[in-house]
């Protein structure tokens, strides 16, 4: 075996692979750039190199440095990860010419499986089944717009290069083609260097469903079940799954053969994905091979009892596979939820910050987090804001989705919007408990998941209502015993007023939605309750707090509910949502001093990548004006009406703060 390797990678996935190599005996190298100077994975390797700039451009995707600091620390071979360099076949060539084990496939199969384009060639000839597409190296728009036009709308543009969701665009009708295109290509050769397309009829109701494989120096090759990919924002999955629900051993077994007949196509070698489109008649179509392990691999591993990176450590040392066809065992059901440094209200745009206060669930045998950052540390502009990801397991699907709700709503992260809430009434939603899966999951049941309804608003408004008043009676009695006259009514938290109810009267916001409180305080001492009054309804309401928990009784109904605060705002779970509430301080007349046009603003820290129209030009309405990509994520700036740009404020390539003013914009006069 190996006596020391390098990850040529950061964040969660370099501590992951840090954490198998420990376990066999192997020393291991991070690397890192100025903005991952105190990195988890730099802290966790036995050695470390610097390696260039923050931007990835400069540090983790320069081929050179990466090899250099293998030659320095005198690693046999190179963990890539995935994303950076891990598809790369030039990096995996250099390794070669170092003489440094490359811990992936050979550049053949990586070459076969890099154009999405030449991908569809090869599994053509292979016969494993394709969805209808365009899929040629001559990329003339218009030709390319022939053949959406030909095959009919909704297409899929995708960057053949590509990967994660980048350069993908959806188009649904002629007129959109143009634009579509346009966006996809610039972001594929921001993201990959390349910005050829293949264009693809657009199933509207498909499950992604992918094969795990593996194969060996030796002639050997495995399938290790399939994972449920469907549910996904910007084609970036969100919940993974293994098994797939409704995937039969038959399916199973129809699927896992065509994988492998796809990795034999390319004589493949190491973990790979084959990645399916499943149409609702059980027919499913090649969707792409990523030659690398896949972010969401904990669920295969979870319902297998493998290791899939020490699997790939002995395959890359020359070893046979640990495991038969036969002797691959599926047990029991896991989750894995992608926690983000994002802002799900606001279409998913990242953001920013540092994590102040980061406290996960507890990990067990049915629950596992894979993370590469610690409390204090800095989610900045440069990369992917991934914080962790949460993998749970169960004997079945039920066990385990109770399982990953529980688990959510224990986690507490503060310093920015995560979307842990939006996660745990993803999970909690009947039609996910139902498994109704499809990749359009999230925009179909979107009330259900954000919880739109004003019922659902209104019950939560209540305990909300309930908990401020009862932690607000905790401090109080905290506060009291420590008081040289705790008997005094100013330590009080009843509402006391001289001859008057005891009432207690403040403004709650719940879900971008407020509501005036009344709550008057009945009896003393352990019989305490109270009318609650929200949105015109009056409510009879007791209740006590254990730690985070809430147990509620309105009205004879007796239910517990979970609430986490994080710099301000609260948490409210339960088994129907999550929903965020504040208690409003009053307004005391301070001046806004950002723009009149928040449509106008940066919704991120970012970099401009382009400016689409010239100073002076008139444009309509939803007009693009400008793109900004951060976090490996586009975002374009439309007009807000009819008007003129009468200036931008910054360049192509400059970097924005969120909230800056981006362009001077006059409105059309009525």
């Amino acid at each position: 075996m190996f006596n020391k390797i390098l990850i040529a990678n950061r964040g969660e996935i370099a501590c992951r692979v840090i954490k198998t190599a420990r376990k066999l005996g192997i020393a291991t190298v991070a690397v890192y750039s100025d903005a991952d100077a105190n990195a988890l994975h730099v802290a966790m390797a036995d050695e470390a190199v610097h390696i260039g700039g923050a931007p990835s451009r400069e540090s983790y995707l320069v081929i050179e440095r990466v090899i250099e600091a293998a030659r320095k620390t005198g690693a046999e071979a190179i963990h890539p990860g995935y994303g950076f360099l891990s598809e790369n076949s030039e990096f995996c060539r250099a390794c070669d010419a170092a003489g440094i084990v490359f811990i992936g496939p050979p550049v053949g199969a990586i070459e076969a499986m890099g154009s999405k384009s030449a991908a569809k060639r090869i599994m053509e000839e292979a016969d494993v089944p394709l969805v209808p597409g365009y899929h040629g190296e001559d990329q003339d728009p218009a030709l390319l717009k022939k053949a959406a036009d030909d095959m009919g709308y909704p297409v899929l543009l995708k960057a053949t290069a590509g990967g994660g969701g980048k350069g993908m665009r959806q188009v649904w009708s002629a007129a959109e083609f143009d634009e579509g295109l346009a966006a996809a290509k610039r972001e594929a050769m921001n993201g990959f260097g390349d910005d050829r397309m293949l264009v693809e009829k657009y199933l509207t109701k498909p499950r992604h469903v992918e094969i795990q494989v593996f194969c060996d120096g030796h002639g050997n090759g495995v399938f290790l079940a399939e994972r449920d990919c469907s549910v996904q924002r910007r084609h970036q999955k969100v919940i993974e799954e293994a098994p797939a629900p409704g995937v039969d051993p038959a399916l199973r077994t129809r699927m896992g053969e065509a994988a492998l007949q796809a990795a034999k196509a390319i004589n493949y070698v190491g973990a790979g994905t084959v990645e399916f489109l499943l149409d609702e008649d059980g027919s499913f179509y090649f969707m792409e091979m990523n030659t690398r392990l896949q972010v969401e691999h904990p669920v295969t591993e979870m319902i297998t009892g493998q290791d899939l990176v020490e699997w790939q450590l002995r395959v890359a040392y020359g070893e046979t596979l640990p495991l038969t066809q036969e002797q691959v065992q599926i047990k029991g059901h896991a989750f894995e939820a992608r926690i983000y440094a994002e802002d799900p209200a606001n279409d998913f745009l990242p953001v920013t910050g540092t994590l102040s206060f980061l406290e996960p669930p507890e990990e067990s045998r049915h629950v596992r987090v894979d993370t590469g950052v610690l409390q204090g540390d800095e989610v900045s502009v440069f990369y992917d804001p991934m914080i962790a990801k949460l993998i749970v397991w169960d004997e079945d699907r039920d066990a385990a989705l109770r399982r990953l709700g529980k688990a959510l709503s224990e986690y507490r992260i503060s310093g920015m919007t995560t979307n842990v809430d939006f996660l745990y009434n993803l999970a909690t939603c009947e039609p996910f408990k139902a498994a109704e899966l499809d990749t359009g999951f999230i925009g179909k049941h979107h009330d259900k998941i954000f919880h739109d309804g004003e019922q659902d608003v209104a019950a939560g408004a209540t305990l909300a209502a309930l908990y401020l008043v009862l932690r607000r009676a905790a401090d109080a009695r905290h506060g009291s015993a420590a008081a040289h006259d705790p008997y005094s009514p100013w330590n009080q938290s009843n509402a006391w007023r001289l001859n008057e109810p005891h009432v207690h009267l403040f403004e709650l916001e719940l879900q971008g939605q407020h509501f005036p409180v009344v709550v008057e305080q009945l009896g003393q001492g352990s019989g305490i309750s109270y009318n609650i009054t929200v949105a015109g309804k009056t409510v009879r309401a007791q209740g006590k707090l254990a730690g985070s928990d809430l147990y509620a009784d309105i009205d004879g109904y007796r239910s517990r509910a979970t609430v986490a605060e994080h710099d301000g705002v609260y948490s409210l779970y339960t088994q129907e949502s999550a929903q965020q509430f504040s208690q409003v301080t009053a307004d005391l007349g301070a001046e806004d001093a950002g723009s009149g046009d928040a449509a106008l603003c940066a919704p991120m820290n970012g970099t401009i990548v382009t400016l689409l129209v010239e100073p002076g030009s008139e444009v309509k309405k939803d007009a693009a004006l400008l793109v900004m990509e951060a976090m490996k994520m586009e975002h374009t700036i439309r007009a807000p009406a009819d008007g003129t740009v009468k200036a931008f404020y910054y360049a192509a390539g400059e970097l924005v703060e969120g909230g800056a003013d981006l362009l001077d914009f006059e409105p059309a006069a009525d």
